[in-house]
């Protein structure tokens, strides 16, 4: 199997659907890979970007805190807050960006490096 099939829910609704080659999660013990055929596991996340390559693209999603839920075909994750970074035209991207930084700094209580977060997000301007 070459592909899995991601979702990514925020309480506003799917940020997310289609099938993906990989997905990049911030975990709360640190960043993780998923492929397609991964033990099943389910996992806390925290505040960081989601990087899911596509047969064709990557995009990216900026969260701020959320759960995972992995099968070996599927990866469902449930999030409190999100900004897709890498979807609509030039000036959306920049406003998403912003949007991304203002929802990952709301997080006061977070062990990362919320420098390096933001680092990540920029690299998508």
């Amino acid at each position: 199997m070459d592909t899995m099939k991601l979702s990514i829910v925020a309480p506003n609704g799917q940020i997310f659907n289609d099938d993906v080659k990989t997905v990049t999660l911030p975990g709360k013990e640190g960043e993780f890979g998923v492929l397609p055929g991964h033990a099943s596991l389910v996992s806390s996340l925290t505040v960081g970007v989601i990087i899911i390559e596509k047969a064709d693209s990557t995009e990216a999603v900026a969260i701020n805190w959320g759960h995972v839920k992995v099968s070996e075909n599927s990866v469902d994750v449930l999030v409190d807050g999100a900004v897709a970074l890498t979807s609509g035209p030039d000036s959306e991207i920049a406003k998403n960006i912003e949007a991304a930084k203002e929802l990952v700094n709301s997080v006061k209580d977070a062990n990362v490096s919320l420098a390096a977060v933001e680092a990540r997000i920029n690299s998508f301007a």
